[in-house]
């Protein structure tokens, strides 16, 4: 009969559980590094262990199987696994799930090597209040309003909310020293507002898009001008491109609408970003493709990467390993085992990385001879069924990296998508389907742009096979505005 009432049990059970060694999880980290978080993660190894020493150029790498012997020397001496290794067939050829946490293996992040300090577009603002001659107070109140400026060069935050903040702030300072001027008030807000949008770059600190190509066209003396009068009275109409109802209002052609149209749209809609930090768009491949004697070869771009060996000075202290007992024979093993699995880990990048870009260029062997239409589809799957890895390991090996190629820098990823097939029986993927519809849009009459349904039939008669909907999909992804926005008088 049951009481309801807890009970303690105890019992043994047997479970299978698979433990990661940490060197499987560097070895992941090696796989995944893109080739700036890979130089510095090589040159705090150099730091790090003594083993370690850089190639000099005209130098050969040794070959760190000669230090098998010396591992293996007088097994008596210390545990026979103690010189780490990694099953590489695991590493590669697997789908890799630990069964632990991270954490319990320590902290393994990587970083990529500091960035040359730039000055921001905060630091620009401040330089020109600071140039005014300006009070205590006025100062205050312009270094609020640079702080509410976004990074695209707008305002962040209402007026009242600035005056809110100013006068916290200046509540809190009362106890030590009364100011004598009083609350700020919201005039003198707007009017330090309209000195810092008098600043450089033009259009800096509006509170919309249509206030900052207010103050550009100002800045270009263009206040009497019909761009003018377009944006600051008829901003919803040129928005949609109404070029009859703007031509009516204006007792003008649609011609000199557009005319104007096109003058407003060389204007900056994000001032700010001009002195965004150049080193978030900078890239360094990490492989090359280049076409020698009619073939495409695939190299490494790693020329800035530190290569490795390992130290002869060391190696024959390692050698002698009579001379060492208890904890400084344990110390120069796990070196030296480190040394030579980071030697060897990174090798094994190289070629895994040389195995999946040399498939990839066999298959989209028609984009690199006629460009992005050309472009077959192609699957993570594929790659690793052909060089006989596992997806995941394809996957690592090319997120984030990028590639040189005679047609221009490409991210790897930028090869793998979906497709559609042609009534030809062929294929063709869906970043070339996109490269078709650019291309049928760049080429179209201005005055009756091509709708959706006739990019479609296009593309069909060329035999794709896609329908309406995922074209209008695609046009959007593109950022190519529909035909009737398109069109021009």
């Amino acid at each position: 009969m049951a009481t309801g009432r807890p009970s303690l049990a105890a019992g043994l059970h047997l479970r299978q559980e698979q433990k990661a060694q940490p060197r499987l999880y560097q070895a992941m980290d090696l796989l995944h590094m893109p080739l700036l978080d890979l130089q510095g993660h090589l040159r705090q190894a150099l730091v790090d262990n003594p083993f370690l020493e850089l190639v000099e150029p005209g130098d050969e790498p040794d070959d760190a199987d000669d230090l098998r012997d010396a591992l293996a020397e007088d097994a008596e001496d210390g545990p026979a696994d103690e010189a780490e290794e990694v099953d590489w067939e695991d590493v590669l050829l697997d789908d890799f799930d630990a069964g632990g946490s991270r954490e319990e293996y320590g902290d393994r992040e990587y970083y990529a090597p500091a960035a040359v300090a730039t000055r921001s577009l905060w630091d620009h603002l401040h330089e020109q209040l600071n140039l005014l001659r300006l009070g205590e107070r006025e100062l205050r109140i312009g270094e609020e309003i640079i702080g509410n400026v976004d990074r695209d060069g707008f305002l962040s935050c209402s007026l009242d909310r600035i005056v809110e903040a100013l006068e916290a702030r200046r509540e809190d300072t009362q106890e030590d020293r009364r100011d004598a001027a009083g609350a700020v008030s919201r005039d003198e807000v707007e009017e330090m507002l309209a000195r810092i949008q008098s600043f450089e770059p033009s259009g800096v600190a509006a509170r919309d898009l249509r206030e900052t190509l207010l103050l550009q066209l100002r800045d270009r003396g263009r206040e009497a001008s019909l761009a003018w009068r377009i944006v600051d009275g008829h901003f919803d109409d040129l928005a949609n491109r109404r070029w009859p109802e703007l031509a009516d209002e204006f007792g003008i052609t649609p011609r000199e609408v557009q005319a104007a149209a096109d003058e407003i749209a060389k204007l900056d809609p994000k001032p700010g970003l001009r002195y965004a930090d150049a080193s978030e768009s900078y890239v360094i491949p990490d492989l090359t493709v280049e076409k020698v004697e009619g073939r495409y070869r695939v190299s490494h771009a790693d020329t800035s990467l530190p290569r490795l060996k390992l130290s002869p000075v060391y190696k024959d202290v390692a050698a002698d390993r009579a001379r060492f007992r208890g904890e400084n024979k344990a110390f120069i093993s796990e070196r030296l085992n480190s040394a030579r699995w980071l030697i060897q880990a990174i090798e094994q990048r190289r070629q895994t990385m040389l195995r999946a870009m040399d498939f990839i260029v066999e298959r989209q062997h028609e984009f690199f001879e006629k460009g992005v239409e050309h472009l077959r589809p192609l699957t993570l799957r594929d790659v690793a069924k052909h060089i006989e890895m596992h997806e995941s390991t394809i996957s690592r090996v090319t997120n984030g990296k990028y590639v040189q190629t005679p047609r221009g820098l490409y991210p790897l990823k930028f090869f793998f998508s979906g497709g559609y097939s042609t009534h030809a029986g062929e294929d063709v993927s869906s970043e070339g389907v996109r490269a078709r519809i650019r291309k049928l849009v760049a080429e179209e009459d201005p005055t009756a742009p091509l709708s959706d349904h006739a990019i479609t039939a296009r593309l069909q008669k060329a035999g794709v096979r896609i329908a309406r909907r995922t074209v209008a999909k695609y046009r959007d992804q593109l950022g190519i505005l529909s035909a009737r926005l398109r069109r021009r008088v």
